[in-house]
């Protein structure tokens, strides 16, 4: 039974091998011990992603990703995931990296979110990111065996 599932609301991620990542996502929330009910990642474009970011945490700035956990931090997580694709291309160019790695690095940072990780302050920031570049390096090698 899925329990992380892929949207695309009026743009397309060019996300491949996505029963591969849904199930490589279960593993990495098995790793966090965080049991998941239902995941639902939907990429959408710069505009809807600013409004979500203004309307619910009142930031008026664009960001590449939001996430909104729906159900107790004790409970299995129930969540939603929302990624801006132009966000995602832009950081990919101005970071001179591959598109597909920068999508699956704020993929992960999303899933640590909702396990709990936090990016601020600093040395939550510095946690976080270790634990997402160990995950990508984790995905990478497997794609690559």
């Amino acid at each position: 039974m899925d329990k992380i599932y892929f949207h695309e609301s009026n743009v397309r991620s060019s996300l491949l091998h996505r029963k591969d990542l849904k199930k490589f996502l279960l593993a990495v929330f098995k790793q966090e011990r965080r049991r998941v009910e239902r995941i639902d990642v939907i990429f959408c474009n710069d505009k809807y992603l600013f409004s979500l970011n203004k309307s619910f945490l009142n930031h008026a700035y664009k960001t590449d990703t939001l996430s909104f956990l729906l159900s107790d931090d004790k409970l299995p997580i129930i969540g939603d995931i929302y990624i801006s694709i132009q966000r995602i291309t832009a950081n990919s160019r101005d970071l001179n990296i591959a598109y597909k790695n920068e999508l699956l690095r704020v993929i992960i940072h999303s899933c640590l979110h909702l396990c709990g990780y936090e990016d601020t302050p600093r040395t939550c920031a510095v946690k976080m990111e270790t634990r997402q570049e160990y995950y990508l390096k984790q995905w990478i090698v497997s794609r690559e065996t």
